[in-house]
């Protein structure tokens, strides 16, 4: 059969594969999602170098500080593997048993598979599918149609103008002439960004963050009086999210900031003699004289299809990498979130000090997840007690159940020798001087020195966390904590701490968050060890906080605050102390 018959026969059959495939081709704008206002997007973008919207991480496997600190759980923080896979556009197929969505019982299966094998007008999405059950815009249908008119062209060459078929062809063209025209403009303009964007782009492989916080505070009670004056202070952090992949993240962050403790000064000096609570502190204090500092540097990559896999080099706590189950409030010390370390989370969390170590998310199923992780603060020293599992170490296992509603059942072990960079943050720096089993404020209910209660502590943490979401503006958190601590060679201690928090995310505006959160900080309940050991007030440290967070535009919010402390370290004879703030958070 010559090429001119072998021509005209695909031509005449061109109108019936036409109206039966090409509202299944969307091959020249595989690239981008269908959206509801018809502004789809040609696979011309396709080309970028690599989407980078990293955190925060498929939001069921990973739970850590991201461009978007206060995503919902109902809308997950982008997927890096969703994303490399929309934006590596589609490949060319040569043959329909390429596509593994697609078998010879469906309807439009040989339609499928002439376009294929005959004219090499449709592709597949990288991961073998075709997805053809896809809605579709008219604009989608006129790029398919445009594709696969150009290679028609290319096959049939100059066709008679008496044929039957071209003025049905004409008709097609016709119809989406004004798609056509306004999609060839978008793409001339898109390569034109696209280009722009790949001269002045910061890295092909490396997305940069950045979170700025100022705030004023100050704060107010008897026992405070004159020794607490206002302040204004900042913390700066810059991220350099890095992948490799498309799948994995590598995250370096640096920090600065000047923001110091308010309640724990040595000039606060309670009624009962008691000082160095760690009560009321902010998400973001730390006082480094604005040094910089590497803050966090860390590596993230998928095992499989239902793992992740985390290795921390420094400055790793276990809310990381854990979902704390404590949507809206949870910021990872970041300026988004709530206003309080204690509001953010289950305490247990941050038992143990900064360090190195390594985590494993599983997830099972859509509604189940479970996490292991351990991290010691003295990884990097080779010396005597030191090193990786000689030295200060906390272990932690958890497993959350649900969705809209979640539960997560928690368990840390920790240890810690009783030195200066271990003790004062056994609970993540919350709760009261002695529910840290401070050896100074210890010694002044026991019949021992500070020297001999500088022990090293054993403890095991449990912790209950919940979540109902009871709708899209309205959810309900909280949690209970307990830690058994022993402390080696003395005796033991019972810590218990417990929170209720009520979040009412886009109140007023989207983007705003409003939360009344109200429970107890870590409080020493029980004290066994020699001498004195009833000599304590056991009273609940409680902790009442509000804030509302104005989200001013996309980059800027605002948010005023306030703390109220009840019964100051532990104790109601001590006057209840009031902490005011207003934080002003900037990120790009």
């Amino acid at each position: 059969m010559n090429q001119a018959k072998v021509s005209r026969i695909a031509f005449l059959n061109l109108p019936t594969i036409l109206g039966i495939t090409i509202g299944l081709s969307t091959a020249a704008i595989a690239g981008e999602p269908t959206r509801r206002d018809n502004t789809q997007q040609p696979s011309s973008i396709a080309q970028t170098p690599l989407n980078l919207e990293i955190p925060v991480p498929d939001a069921a496997l990973e739970t850590e500080e991201t461009l978007n600190p206060s995503a919902t759980p109902e809308t997950p923080l982008p997927s890096l593997e969703l994303d490399a896979m929309e934006n590596q556009g589609m490949g060319q197929i040569t043959n329909v048993s390429q596509l593994r969505d697609v078998s010879p019982g469906d309807w439009a299966y040989e339609a499928l598979r002439s376009l294929v094998e005959r004219y090499g007008c449709i592709a597949g999405y990288p991961d073998g599918t075709f997805r053809g059950n896809r809605a579709m815009t008219r604009y989608e249908f006129a790029a398919g149609l445009n594709a696969c008119l150009q290679q028609i062209e290319r096959l049939i060459g100059n066709v008679p103008d008496n044929i039957e078929e071209l003025p049905t062809l004409r008709r097609l063209v016709e119809e989406f002439e004004a798609e056509l025209a306004t999609l060839s403009a978008r793409v001339d303009n898109l390569e034109g960004r696209v280009a722009f964007l790949e001269d002045n782009q910061f890295s092909t492989t490396t997305k940069l963050s950045g979170e700025v916080i100022f705030g004023f505070a100050d704060a107010f009670g008897d026992d405070v009086g004159d020794d607490v004056n206002t302040v204004f202070h900042d913390r700066v952090r810059l991220n350099f999210l890095t992948s490799f992949t498309g799948k994995d993240m590598l995250q370096t962050r640096l920090q600065a900031g000047n923001a110091a403790l308010l309640l724990a000064r040595d000039g606060v000096t309670f009624d009962d003699g008691s000082k160095f609570t760690q009560e009321g502190r902010f998400t973001y204090d730390g006082d480094n004289g604005n040094d910089v500092i590497i803050d966090i540097l860390r590596y993230r990559f998928p095992l499989g299809d239902k793992a992740t896999v985390q290795i921390v080099a420094n400055n790793g706590l276990h809310h990381y990498y854990v979902d704390t189950v404590n949507p809206f409030l949870e910021g990872l010390a970041g300026g988004s979130n709530a206003i309080s370390r204690f509001a953010e989370r289950n305490p247990i969390y941050r038992i143990g000090p900064f360090g190195a170590g390594a985590a494993i998310a599983l997830k099972p199923s859509d509604n189940l997840r479970v996490d292991l992780g351990y991290i010691s603060n003295t990884a990097s020293n080779p010396g005597e007690d030191n090193g990786l599992f000689n030295g200060n170490y906390s272990g932690i296992a958890q497993i959350v159940y649900g969705s809209r509603f979640k539960i997560g059942l928690t368990y840390v072990h920790a240890y810690d020798d009783g030195g200066d960079d271990a003790r004062p943050f056994l609970l993540g720096g919350t709760g009261t001087a002695f529910a840290n089993l401070n050896p100074g404020q210890l010694a002044n209910v026991t019949n021992l020195s500070a020297d001999i209660l500088s022990t090293p502590v054993v403890s095991n943490s449990y912790g209950i966390e919940a979540s109902l979401r009871f709708s899209p503006s309205f959810l309900v958190n909280g949690w209970v904590g307990k830690t058994d601590a022993r402390l080696i060679g003395l005796g033991d201690a019972d810590i218990w701490n417990f929170a209720l928090g009520l979040v009412f995310p886009d109140l007023g505006k989207e983007g705003n968050l409003a939360a009344i959160v109200a429970g107890a900080e870590p409080t020493l309940r029980g004290l066994d060890v020699p001498g004195g050991t009833n000599d304590f007030n056991r009273d609940f440290a409680y902790h009442i906080e509000g804030f509302y967070k104005y989200q001013v535009s996309d980059n800027l919010s605002i948010t005023p605050g306030i703390i109220w402390l009840t019964s100051p370290n532990q104790n109601s004879d001590n006057s209840d102390a009031v902490i005011g703030t207003v934080r002003t958070t900037f990120t790009f």
